[in-house]
């Protein structure tokens, strides 16, 4: 029996396949996707963003805590003053919201942290690499996003603690906010730690580690105030002076007049401080972004 010189040749029509254009040099006709392409811009990555932090429970968790710690804490201190039957001698009542602010702030801290942290922990960053390349376009919409969520939580939150201690403490010596003691306390202190908390999301995508940007965060808002209180010696006290004038709890009561000292920041300066802090923050982690594997 012999065998054929030569193996038998593909026959494209034979085998069903369809056939070329004529006078086309590809031997095949191009696949064309029926899915329209769609070039992508900041505002996917924003309604990508905006549907991670919203589906994730810990986030539902975590900001539900943040409005228990101010709501209730701010409530119960209205409520001791109340008890006392104390005299606010024409002070503004608003400000035993600070209370509830400073403790609740860590909710925030921890909750920025997680936005970015958590997801180089996890290897979920790949995938929001590979659907969104731009690695800069990522960073910003994680940042806007959690800005407005927190921002917006705080703003109902403080402005609901501070119409709950005038309609408890009007019978109590306190007189009414002026319009701009209302707008510091509810705007400013909600802008100031909406900042806190995207300095948190910048940290985290620094360290790239929850457990330690968490660590390092809490630290930031309460050691040098600690630090402060056990700083006897004399030649330490512009040191001192400085921690107190500079800590996150003083600048936050600055908005409601409750500084620690008489002198540093006053007024609106703590909302510019925390800004240009978590400019500079945001400005290393854009900066080391296309420097790092993800």
């Amino acid at each position: 029996m012999s065998t054929p010189d030569t193996a038998p040749q593909y026959d494209p029509a034979r085998e069903g396949a369809p056939a070329a254009d004529a006078g086309s040099d590809v031997p095949f006709p191009r696949y064309t996707s029926p899915i329209p392409v769609v070039r992508t811009h900041l505002g996917h990555a924003l309604a990508a963003e905006w549907t991670k932090i919203r589906s994730v429970r810990s986030t539902m968790w975590t900001l539900g805590v943040f409005v228990l710690l101010v709501v209730g804490i701010g409530a119960l201190a209205g409520l001791l003053v109340l008890t006392a039957d104390a005299d606010l001698n024409g002070e503004s009542p608003i400000g035993l919201g600070v209370f509830g602010l400073l403790v609740g702030s860590m909710c925030l801290i921890t909750l920025g942290v997680m936005t970015t942290a958590s997801e180089y922990g996890t290897g979920l960053i790949r995938t929001t690499m590979v659907a969104c390349p731009t690695r800069a376009r990522v960073l910003a919409a994680k940042a806007v996003v959690f800005f407005l969520v927190a921002f917006v939580v705080t703003l109902v939150s403080a402005s609901l603690v501070a119409l709950l201690h005038m309609a408890m403490l009007e019978g109590n010596g306190a007189r009414t906010p002026t319009g701009e003691e209302w707008l510091k306390g509810t705007l400013g202190t909600s802008l100031f730690l909406a900042l806190l908390g995207t300095l948190s999301l910048a940290v985290g995508s620094l360290i790239r580690h929850s457990a330690g940007a968490i660590t390092l965060m809490i630290g930031v808002l309460l050691a040098p105030l600690v630090l402060a209180l056990f700083m006897f010696s004399t030649s330490l006290q512009g040191v001192q002076q400085a921690l107190f004038q500079y800590s996150v709890p003083n600048q936050l009561g600055i908005f409601y007049s409750n500084s620690l000292s008489d002198s540093g920041p006053a007024g609106w300066d703590p909302l510019w401080i925390m800004a240009g802090v978590t400019a500079v923050a945001l400005g290393a982690a854009f900066a080391l972004l296309h420097t790092r594997d993800v």
